[in-house]
């Protein structure tokens, strides 16, 4: 009889000890932030502490002796961190781990990387691992910029023989301290999205996972923070997953109270399984700290995404043109002479971009048909598409077009061409939504008849820009093999996002699906523009944008006046406060400007020029959250060096006292003193506004930045649905 090998029992140990013992102190630093790792001579860095930037002349001995924790009671004699930066299941690790794989066979189902390299450059970090009992590779790729934001990714490599199946391989690891007790959990649906919902932190922890390929239900992104911080004190954390496609974030108390905070895609079978050699990347994950507040996050995230996530055409940011987009004025109903006359009613107005929406090709004069049919529509077009093009550049403006390539109508000549081309599970009925199937865009005859026909357009008509819509979830979305390819299917999209724009350097791209199903980094990081919600009406865009913003930079977000009453709510609104809600952001009109009686559109067109004369301002600005009640909204935008700013006052409801409270501003220097203004075309609100009232926003009494901060002003008596725009210039 052969008797079994066993392996050697390693030695009892305190922290500090054998594999434990400390070897280095890895240390990164933002401009307000620091991140401490403790590198030990066995097993991935530890995590020590991220939050307030540290003193530099802490040192790596006060860290380790501050970290050499005791052996509790009926844990492991061999002492080893509670958290790493990439923490596996069966290690003595009961926490959610960051790595679920398999061999075919059953075995591998555990990891345990060493560490071969690290290697520091400034503030990037590259931690090198590697199991050679479990046949493994890990590289982890860290950075913290001087906007406080914490990116990571994971490499992970098949090393051994036989196949891997991955099930989980997170981008990121994160420790908060144990004084974190709330998650701010994004959720929503369809006209719904970016509700914010505070879910208190106990014992265990919450998982937020999205499987549809869209993100109307949970946006790959998380506030975090102890019950007492508020939009501009107290401190903060925040994470998001630059990915379009299905995420998971998990968050959990660990067993000595600090908050263990992992991020990364959702992989269906089979999706993460590698072949010997064969290896995995994450998307990126970004998650940051802030000293002061909510607030204090959203600047940190809308300076990253300026200064690395978004791409431009020439390389820079031009004014965000204002927009007219046809769909609500129109929807189905196209008429090439009625266009003609809303082209030259925009130009008027002083609109800058002309988007005809769904509707222009095929057979589409419904949402039944014609999807997939991408030439124009004789019926309505009888000499296709250039002379509306040339109508709106010859008013100076740009010309924008609406597609949603990655979808067929099973009634459309394309469909019954190729019905191969969708993704399906055969042996099961096809699922439709909206009329619509999928495209397996992973498939190269599909990209490529894709890429043929919209960049036919772009150069024949003179498209400038496209709203690249996705209307529907992934159901049972099997590729021609019968695998999984919801992953596949997001990679696919971004090489034809980016073989558009190489093809096409001046070309502009929105990712618009439905609004808010691709609003994330990950689209950003090939598009110019998202779309929040389909949701216009100005009273829930208050707070779908205020929580957007949070995470992207209002600029790239699409922020329509619209229609009323409104075609989701049929709320009724004015103009001023359709305007002043929509102002802030990406601005634009969804409307039928033919329509507009001559007040209304003499009106919109000083609202136009308003924008364009503070969209320097609120484009390159910080962004800045005041005190919110239930009734009230106050936001704004400040310059880097305070000298100017732009706040909206906007009343939701009736106050719950008999006066309005004070409003007080924020991110203005104390020390400046500054002069208030309505612009134009606003007047002062209010039943009987006093002299003095009157006198501070006009601009006649200059205040202190500290009154304007801490005492706040006064306003006039606001009605519900009603907004102001408040100017605030340095004296």
């Amino acid at each position: 009889m052969t008797q079994a090998s066993t392996s050697p029992i390693p030695q009892i140990e305190r922290a500090g000890q054998g594999g434990s013992h400390p070897e280095a102190l890895i240390r990164l630093d933002g401009t307000n932030a620091t991140l401490l790792l403790i590198q030990r001579q066995e097993g991935l860095p530890e995590i020590a502490y991220w939050g307030r930037r540290l003193p530099q002349a802490i040192t790596a001995a006060e860290i380790f002796a501050a970290r050499a924790a005791d052996i509790p009671n009926n844990g492991p004699d061999q002492w080893r961190p509670l958290i790493t930066l990439f923490d596996t299941t069966g290690r003595w690790n009961f926490d959610m781990p960051g790595l679920i794989a398999v061999r075919s066979d059953g075995t591998g189902w555990t990891a345990g990387f060493a560490t071969e390299e690290v290697v520091q450059d400034g503030q990037q970090l590259v931690v090198r691992g590697k199991d050679a009992v479990s046949g493994l590779a890990l590289e982890l790729n860290l950075e913290l910029g001087p906007d406080d934001v914490l990116s990571s990714q994971a490499r992970l490599t098949n090393t051994g023989t036989q196949n891997l199946r991955v099930e989980r391989l997170v981008s990121g690891t994160y420790l908060l301290p144990e004084s974190v007790d709330t998650a701010h959990v994004l959720s929503g649906e369809w006209g719904n999205e970016f509700g914010i919902e505070p879910t208190n932190l106990t014992r265990g922890g919450i998982v937020v996972e999205s499987r549809r390929n869209r993100t109307h239900d949970h946006f790959p992104g998380m506030l975090l923070a102890p019950a007492s911080t508020s939009e501009n004190e107290g401190e903060a954390w925040a994470v998001q997953l630059g990915w379009s496609g299905g995420h998971r974030l998990s968050v959990e108390r660990m067993e000595d109270g600090r908050i263990r905070l992992s991020c990364g895609e959702y992989l269906y079978p089979g999706e993460g399984d590698l072949a010997p050699g064969a290896e995995l990347v994450t998307p990126v994950a970004y998650a940051v700290y802030s000293s002061v507040g909510f607030a204090g996050c959203a600047r940190a995230f809308q300076a990253h995404a300026r200064r690395r996530i978004l791409h431009w055409p020439g390389g820079k940011m031009k004014p965000r043109p204002i927009i007219l987009n046809s769909w609500e004025g129109s929807g189905f109903d196209l008429n090439e002479d009625q266009l003609m006359r809303q082209v030259d009613a925009a130009a008027a107005l002083g609109i800058e971009r002309f988007v005809l929406d769904d509707g222009w090709f095929g057979a589409r004069r419904d949402s039944k048909a014609g999807l997939g049919d991408w030439f124009t529509a004789a019926s309505i077009f009888p000499n296709g598409l250039r002379p509306l093009s040339d109508r709106i550049h010859g008013h100076g403006m740009e010309f924008g077009l609406w597609y949603e390539p990655e979808m067929v109508n099973p009634d459309s000549d394309l469909y019954r061409a190729h019905p191969d081309w969708v993704l399906q599970t055969r042996g099961y009925p096809l699922w439709t939504s909206r009329h619509q199937l999928v495209l397996d865009i992973s498939r190269p005859e599909v990209a490529d008849y894709l890429f043929d026909v919209i960049s036919e357009h772009v150069a024949s008509v003179q498209i400038d820009y496209i709203k690249w819509d996705f209307n529907r979830d992934l159901v049972e979305a099997s590729d021609a093999q019968g695998r999984a390819a919801y992953r596949r299917q997001v990679l696919a999209l971004y090489a034809l996002w980016d073989r558009l724009h190489k093809a096409h350097p001046n070309l502009e791209i929105e990712s618009c699906a439905s609004g808010g199903g691709r609003a994330d980094w990950g689209a950003l990081a090939h598009t110019q523009r998202v779309w929040t919600s389909d949701d216009t009406d100005a009273l829930e865009r208050l707070a779908i944008q205020g929580a957007a913003w949070h995470f992207l930079p209002p600029e790239v977000t699409g922020c329509h006046v619209s229609e009323i009453p409104n075609g989701i709510t049929g709320r009724m609104t004015t103009l001023d406060f359709r305007a002043c809600v929509a102002i802030f952001g990406h601005f634009g009109v969804e409307l039928d400007p033919t329509h507009l009686p001559a007040e209304e559109s003499t009106r919109l067109k000083a609202w136009i020029t308003l924008h364009k004369r503070l969209r320097e301002l609120l484009h390159h600005g910080q962004a800045q959250f005041c005190a919110t009640d239930p009734a009230r909204v106050v936001r704004g935008v400040v310059c880097a060096e305070a000298r100017s700013g732009v706040f909206l006052v906007a009343q939701r409801d009736w106050v719950f006292a008999r006066r309005p409270a004070p409003v007080r501003l924020s991110g203005l220097d104390p020390a400046k003193t500054y002069r208030i203004t309505l612009p134009e075309p606003q007047e002062l609100p209010g039943y009987l506004p006093s002299n003095e009232q009157q006198a501070v926003f006009s601009g006649k009494v200059p205040l202190s930045g500290a009154t304007l901060m801490n005492v706040g002003i006064f306003p006039p008596f606001m009605q519900p649905l009603s907004a102001m725009l408040i100017e605030v210039q340095a004296v």
